[in-house]
């Protein structure tokens, strides 16, 4: 049975997750970076079909098959420590209403990733001083908004914490609405506090 044209697509959209993924996990690249680096080594100089590139659930996968055959022995103490310190920082933050998010919370992150939160607070400012009584040194940039590009940038934190990175991405209180909801795969988008304490217990398994 010949292929037809939709297998050929899935078949090269196959190919460039898992290349991406091998990017994200040994290399520690972002997805963008990571699937937009793929297609070239897959494609080379031709652009391909338009609906090639594989999303980012689809890469997660591929990262985490990735760690699961390479990285069997390592990388449930990785993922731990990752949670336990994204704990530590969330219990410290937890006055400003503190979500884990990305790969820590999906279970795909490796020695490279960083800890991803999202604030819910009056005013970043707010934040921003807090941190800073902490005796903590932070970088400010900006982040799209969790809402999609219709929505104003945020301000987003990044500082270190027990030698892990730490962003926290600053949104208003009125954003918390609706904002615990699950990914279209049924994995939770953003964990509170009470959901990664119960991540680090052994022999639960809640659906990230």
């Amino acid at each position: 049975m010949m292929p037809t044209p939709l297998d050929e697509v899935q078949q090269l959209r196959a190919e460039i997750a898992v290349a991406a993924a091998r990017m994200v996990a040994q290399d520690g690249a972002d997805y963008g970076t990571a699937r937009r680096k793929a297609a070239r080594q897959v494609l080379g100089d031709s652009d391909g079909p338009s609906d090639v590139l594989p999303d980012n659930q689809q890469i997660e996968e591929e990262v985490r098959q990735y760690h699961a055959l390479f990285n069997a022995d390592t990388h449930a103490a990785v993922l731990f420590r990752l949670r336990s310190v994204a704990l530590q920082v969330m219990e410290m933050l937890e006055r400003f209403n503190p979500f884990l998010t990305g790969s820590v919370l999906n279970g795909s992150a490796g020695p490279h990733d960083d800890i991803h939160l999202q604030l819910f607070a009056d005013s970043a400012k707010e934040v921003e001083i807090f941190l800073l009584n902490k005796n903590l040194n932070i970088d400010i940039s900006e982040a799209p908004h969790f809402k999609g590009p219709r929505f104003d940038t945020v301000e987003r934190v990044s500082f270190m914490w027990h030698k892990e990175g730490v962003h926290a991405e600053l949104y208003e209180i009125d954003d918390l609405r609706g904002a615990v909801k699950t990914r279209g795969d049924g994995r939770l988008m953003r964990a509170d506090i009470a959901a990664v304490r119960a991540l680090l217990i052994p022999n639960t398994h809640p659906t990230i």
